[in-house]
């Protein structure tokens, strides 16, 4: 058994836009997002800040949950960021 956490998380881009994505390590990933490195749609929208992230035991349920928060509304997205 593997004792690696993954996570789905949402990030709010300084134009207001959200992104969603999955990691096993969450400061690595909101620093390489930040850095100019992350994916393409996050870097000309930079900084970018964490405003939802779950955990997860496995890599393919934290990609599932990243399926599902992109196919959520806007406003389903911000009222998972204000219950956080």
């Amino acid at each position: 058994m593997s004792d690696i956490v993954y996570y789905a998380y949402m990030l709010r881009c300084a134009d207001g836009t959200l992104y969603s994505g999955y990691t096993n390590d969450l400061t690595r990933r909101l620093a390489v997002h930040n850095s100019g490195r992350g994916a393409k749609y996050t870097r000309s929208r930079r900084p970018v800040e964490l405003v939802y992230w779950q955990e997860f035991a496995d890599k393919s349920a934290a990609m599932r949950r990243e399926a599902e928060l992109k196919r959520l509304s806007r406003a389903a997205k911000e009222a998972l960021i204000t219950k956080k």
